[in-house]
């Protein structure tokens, strides 16, 4: 297996094509699941595995690795499914998620597989609310599940969501200036990402310091919606004082969304922020490439506060 992922950092030039590539496997079961290749650092054998006083029934133990201690979790029970029948001798993917490392126990890794994200969709509604479910596809006859991770992550690991320093003294002088022009500074940030545990996290940490948010699911819904105020004769500045994007999204994925906003003349003046757990393989060519405005990685409250309200300052605003 580790074959398939020698080749992983050649397959940066998928960026901003609207392309990925998927790391298939199961979960003791006949159902097809997927994860970002880009996530994955290896795959590994589950080795014997330290016990962790209070843990999560979700988190099996810790595993020590050449790299330092890696928490491995239970895949399978964390979606609802029971716990697994089997642990030692099982894979793991090791992979990259919010800035740390876990291991994801899983009964099989098959192989990899590269599809347009076009063809990765939305969960039906048929499935309800109370589900792990980021996104589906096809892979011949089968349907492949794609798990929200972040969601799994959050409810075993919290995120710290406090935000220590709002920068007011940035606030006080952006809206010092605004205000002897007579005009009120533009508080309304545009939020895309799949996920809802991700677009919650966003949210609350820019209501702390005062913003609002208009909140959209992938990134072919936000370039339809950039073009319907276009379209009005408005220009995205006028609704927004920036854009927030995750990089994996069905439909259209931040990559694209971000490339076809900067090449359109209507839009290419609304600063685009990317925010991803993407943060293992993600580099300054990429931010470039695609002519994003800047990028950070999940998830900090303090660093994503921070960047939202340097664009209230006299010469961000400028």
């Amino acid at each position: 297996m580790s074959k398939l992922l020698n080749t992983v950092n050649q397959r940066t030039q998928l960026a901003g094509e609207n392309r990925l590539e998927l790391l298939l496997f199961r979960l003791e079961d006949k159902q097809l699941y997927g994860i970002n290749v880009f996530k994955v650092k290896k795959i590994i054998t589950c080795p014997a595995l330290n016990e962790m006083p209070h843990r999560h029934p979700i988190a099996l133990g810790v595993a020590n690795t050449m790299d330092g201690p890696l928490p491995i979790l239970d895949l399978k029970l964390a979606i609802g499914h029971g716990a697994s029948e089997k642990v030692r001798g099982n894979s793991v993917i090791v992979a990259e998620y919010n800035r740390k490392m876990q291991g994801f126990l899983v009964h099989k890794v098959e192989h990899i597989i590269n599809i347009e994200w076009s063809e990765i969709h939305p969960p039906p509604r048929s499935v309800g609310k109370e589900h792990y479910l980021t996104a589906i596809s096809k892979y011949g006859d089968e349907i492949i599940e794609i798990i929200d991770v972040e969601k799994i992550i959050a409810e075993i690991m919290p995120f710290n969501e406090t935000v220590n320093n709002p920068l007011t003294e940035a606030l006080d002088s952006a809206y010092e200036k605004q205000n002897e022009e007579g005009s009120a500074p533009n508080k309304n940030v545009l939020v895309v990402d799949d996920s809802v545990v991700a677009r919650n996290q966003i949210k609350r940490c820019l209501e702390a310091v005062g913003f609002t948010c208009t909140l959209l699911k992938n990134g072919l819904e936000a370039y339809q919606h950039l073009e319907e105020i276009t379209v009005s004769g408005k220009h995205p500045n006028d609704e927004y004082l920036m854009m927030i994007s995750d990089i994996e999204m069905p439909e259209m994925d931040g990559y694209t969304l971000t490339r076809r906003v900067k090449e359109n003349p209507d839009m290419k003046d609304l600063y685009t922020l990317l925010h991803t757990s993407l943060s293992g393989v993600f580099n300054k060519a990429m931010v470039e490439k695609v002519g994003a405005d800047d990028f950070i990685a999940k998830f900090d409250a303090n660093e994503l506060a921070n960047a939202v309200l340097e664009r209230l300052k006299p010469s961000s605003a400028a």
